[in-house]
């Protein structure tokens, strides 16, 4: 298990919590305001936010402009090449989630925050390859920890 609550300084946003930072208040937006706060760097790629992107334009279009706001927040890092994709698919991802595990091991990421329990799920907690699959509460904690150390 990753420390309690996870204290890192490079992690890599999900699509989905790309998504869920524009549809409502809540963790994901606290995460992106307060993390560079803590000195986090926020990392995600193309991949994942092209997939934000056509979520919200199919859910909640009049979104689309806090996923350009989120965009100057977040560092995108390029995609991983397809040997990465390939050891990421060997982890039981499948193919749209593949990229996300791979880009986020080819920016030296700590770990890997999303809430994709379905095809993530089974590596939530754990370590793969030295980044930690955490959820946006256990990141959350992790930040807020950092600021209250820094207090």
């Amino acid at each position: 298990m990753p420390p309690s609550p996870v204290r890192l300084h490079r992690l890599f946003l999900d699509a989905n919590v790309l998504f869920a930072a524009c549809w409502q208040e809540g963790r994901a937006q606290a995460l992106l305001e307060l993390a560079p706060r803590a000195k986090v760097l926020l990392l995600t790629s193309p991949h994942a936010l092209e997939e934000a992107r056509r979520n919200l334009e199919a859910k909640r279009p009049e979104a689309l402009e806090c996923l350009q706001r989120i965009r100057e927040r977040v560092q995108t890092v390029p995609e991983a090449p397809m040997a990465l994709v390939r050891k990421a698919l060997a982890e039981g991802l499948p193919l749209k989630d593949a990229p996300i595990l791979a880009a986020a091991w080819k920016a030296g990421a700590e770990a890997l925050v999303t809430g994709d329990r379905r095809h993530f799920g089974h590596l939530m907690g754990r370590r793969v390859r030295g980044l930690w699959v955490v959820s946006l509460a256990e990141a959350l904690a992790g930040v807020m920890g950092l600021l209250e150390d820094k207090g």
